[in-house]
């Protein structure tokens, strides 16, 4: 088994120190507080307080970093270190509503001298099944002690393609609709989990073959994309190219299927 760095060992602590009460409070989703942020957009207490116990822990560890939050926003750091992008609770919408599948998600986004920044070590952590999905740039992708790969499949026939679906509020219907119009009857199957961080977490387990979504956050990809490529996929937008961030756009699978699926992606938005 490949030992952590003392970096992951950090984010590894962090994520299973937030983890027992988001247990408990999954257990008890019926008592939580529930606020609205948004238009069917809920955020709990349970939200709140794990990423108040990851915060905490991680600027122990590194008080001179910056920070991205989902709830607390950005933090800034020394702008010359690198910085934490947390999700404390990704797939919200299915920890309200009982559903056992959501993760922590922790990724280091570090500067180049070039003045971008890349993501270099990214955690996705599920609580109720203590899977613990790691990766660092140059180490590969991991899950626990496994060394993980990308699925091997070459044909969209028999290819299990994971997705997000726009809703209230959210996202871009007439533009999903047509992705899926065209994706969906060369494939063996689309599944919408409600998990970003998961699903590409799951692309780079091989359980899924690829995957596509847009408006999603920094915090929801981060250490996803990461995991997805030290797995020896791809990631890239919807035309192929490297501005995922910028347009919010987000294709992930290996390098066969991702230009089979490519080509339908943008075949559909013209």
């Amino acid at each position: 088994m490949p030992s952590h760095s003392g970096l992951l060992t950090i984010m590894d602590r962090a994520a299973r120190k937030a983890a027992p009460r988001l247990r408990r409070d999954f257990n008890e989703v019926q008592q939580l507080q529930v606020s609205r942020k948004g238009p069917a957009d809920f955020v709990s207490m349970a939200d709140k307080r794990a990423e108040d116990t990851i915060f905490e822990e991680l600027r122990k560890a590194r008080p001179d970093w910056g920070m991205l939050l989902e709830e607390g926003g950005e933090i800034a750091g020394d702008p010359t270190k690198p910085r934490f992008i947390v999700d404390p609770l990704d797939g919200t919408s299915n920890f309200l509503h009982g559903i056992p599948h959501f993760a922590i998600s922790i990724a280091v986004e570090e500067p180049l001298a070039n003045g971008k920044r890349e993501i270099t070590t990214g955690l996705i952590y599920q609580p109720l099944t203590d899977e613990s999905f790691w990766a660092e740039r140059g180490r590969g992708a991991w899950l626990q002690d496994q060394r993980l790969r990308v699925s091997a499949r070459r044909d969209l026939s028999d290819a299990l393609i994971a997705t997000g679906i726009p809703f209230l509020g959210h996202g871009d219907f007439a533009q999903w609709s047509r992705i899926f119009g065209a994706v969906a009857p060369e494939v063996a199957g689309i599944r919408r989990f409600g998990s970003a961080a998961l699903d590409l977490a799951w692309v780079a387990a091989g359980r899924y073959d690829g995957f596509w979504e847009s408006n999603l956050q920094p915090w929801d990809v981060a250490a996803g994309m990461l995991l997805v490529r030290e797995a020896g996929g791809y990631v890239t937008d919807f035309r192929g190219g490297d501005k995922m961030m910028d347009r919010n756009e987000f294709l992930a699978a290996n390098d066969t299927l991702h230009s089979k699926l490519h080509k339908l992606v943008a075949g559909a938005l013209r």
